[in-house]
C-alpha cells in the first residue's frame, strides 16, 4: 500500500489518545474526555484493520521465504499458506481503502423525509402511505424516533404528501440513497377489474441542519397560523395551532400541524425550513451532485425511477445498481438492509475508482 505512512500516523494518534484517556486526571475534564472518546471510536476501525493487515503481510513474507526453500514439506505448506493469505491481504487492503474514504459530514445526522404521491392518483397516494409505513418499520428496527411534521391524507388512507423527521444516530448514512422516484406495479385496491397499474411516489431525504450551518434572519420570514386538519370529530383542533413559514428570499414554504401546541409546531417547522435551506446549499456547492439529485427526485412521471416494487412477483429492483430481490414483502416490513448495504458498497466502489483514477 502506498499510504502506509498515513496509517502509521493514525496509529500513533490512536495510541496517544488511549494513553491520554487512561490518565486519571482526565476524569475531571468530561468534555475533553468525550471529545477524545469520539475520536478514539472514529480511529479504532481503521487502526484495527491496519494491524490485521500488518500481521497478514508478515505471514505472507515469511511464507514467501519458505515457499522455495530446500525443505520440500515446508515449501508445500508455505505455498498453501500463500494461496490462503494473499487473497486475504488484498481483501483487507480494500477494506482499509474504504475506511480511509472521506466521510460524508452529514452521515451521522437525523433527517427530514418527504414522500409525495406522483403519477397514479389515489393509488399513488396509497403507495406513498405504504412507503411511509416501510420507513417507519425500518426506523423501529434501528431504534430511531419518528415525528410527523405535516401530511395531506386522502379519504381511503393514502397520503398525497407526508413530511416526517427521523431522529437517531447515522440516519442519513442509511437513508440518503432513498431519494428519488419509486415505482409500484400492482392491482390497486381501488381497481375492480383486477388490472395491474403502475404508479409512482417521490421520496426526498434531507439532512437536518444546525443553526450555525444555516443563517436565517427573522426579517426574511412570513409566519402564518391556521387551524390544523384532522380526522374529524374530537380530533379536529379548534385552535390556530398549525404553522406555515415562508422564507421570502427563496420562496420555500414549510408547514407543521402535528402538535396541538402552536409553539411546538413552530419549532418543528423551523427545523424543516433549516433542512430545506441546508439541502439547497449542498446542491449549490456541488453542481454535479445537485444535477444527480434533481434527476432522482424527478417529477413523479413513470419514465423516471430509481426503484420498482412489483407485488405480483414479490420483486423489488433498484435500477441504479441493477440489483433485484424477490423479497418485497420483507422489504415493505422494514427489512431494508440488503439494498441499503448494496447502495453503500456501490457508492464506496465508485468513490474508490474516482480517487484511483486521479
Amino acid at each position: 500500500m502506498n499510504y502506509i505512512g498515513k496509517l502509521e500516523e493514525l496509529e500513533r494518534d490512536f495510541d496517544a489518545i488511549e494513553a491520554k484517556m487512561a490518565d486519571p486526571s482526565m476524569q475531571k475534564n468530561l468534555r475533553e474526555l468525550q471529545t477524545l472518546a469520539k475520536r478514539h471510536s472514529q480511529l479504532q476501525p481503521v487502526v484495527d484493520k491496519f494491524r490485521e493487515y500488518r500481521k497478514i503481510a508478515r505471514d505472507v513474507e515469511e511464507a514467501k521465504s519458505l515457499a522455495y526453500g530446500s525443505d520440500p514439506e515446508m515449501a508445500e505448506l508455505a505455498r498453501e499458506e500463500l494461496a490462503e493469505k494473499e487473497p486475504l491481504l488484498e481483501s483487507v487492503e480494500q477494506q482499509i481503502k474504504v475506511l480511509l474514504l472521506p466521510k460524508d459530514p452529514n452521515d451521522e445526522k437525523s433527517v427530514i423525509m418527504e414522500i409525495r404521491g406522483g403519477a397514479g392518483g389515489e393509488e399513488a397516494a396509497l403507495f406513498g402511505a405504504d412507503l411511509f409505513r416501510m420507513y417507519s418499520r425500518f426506523a423501529e428496527r434501528e431504534g430511531w424516533k419518528i415525528e410527523v411534521l405535516d401530511y395531506n391524507e386522502t379519504g381511503i388512507g393514502g397520503y398525497k404528501e407526508i413530511i416526517f423527521r427521523i431522529d437517531g444516530n447515522g440516519v442519513y448514512s442509511k437513508l440518503k440513497f432513498e431519494s428519488g422516484v419509486h415505482r409500484v406495479q400492482r392491482v390497486p385496491a381501488t381497481e375492480a377489474g383486477g388490472r395491474v397499474h403502475t404508479s409512482t411516489a417521490t421520496v426526498a431525504v434531507l439532512p437536518e441542519a444546525e443553526d450555525v450551518e444555516v443563517e436565517i434572519s427573522t426579517e426574511d420570514l412570513k409566519i402564518d397560523t391556521y387551524r390544523s386538519s384532522g380526522a374529524g370529530g374530537q380530533y379536529v383542533n379548534m385552535t390556530d395551532s398549525a404553522v406555515r413559514i415562508t422564507h421570502i428570499p427563496t420562496g420555500i414554504v414549510v408547514t407543521c400541524q402535528d402538535e396541538r401546541s402552536q409553539l411546538k409546531n413552530r419549532v418543528k417547522a423551523m427545523a424543516y425550513l433549516r433542512a430545506k435551506l441546508y439541502d439547497a446549499q449542498l446542491q449549490k456547492q456541488n453542481d454535479e451532485l445537485a444535477s444527480e439529485r434533481r434527476g432522482q427526485i424527478g417529477t413523479g412521471d413513470r419514465s423516471e425511477r430509481i426503484r420498482t416494487y412489483n407485488y405480483s412477483q414479490n420483486r423489488i429492483t433498484d435500477h441504479r445498481i441493477g440489483v433485484t430481490l424477490y423479497k418485497l414483502d420483507q422489504y415493505l416490513d422494514g427489512d431494508l438492509y440488503d439494498l441499503v448495504d448494496a447502495m453503500t458498497v456501490a457508492d464506496q466502489t465508485e468513490r474508490l475508482h474516482t480517487i484511483e483514477a486521479e
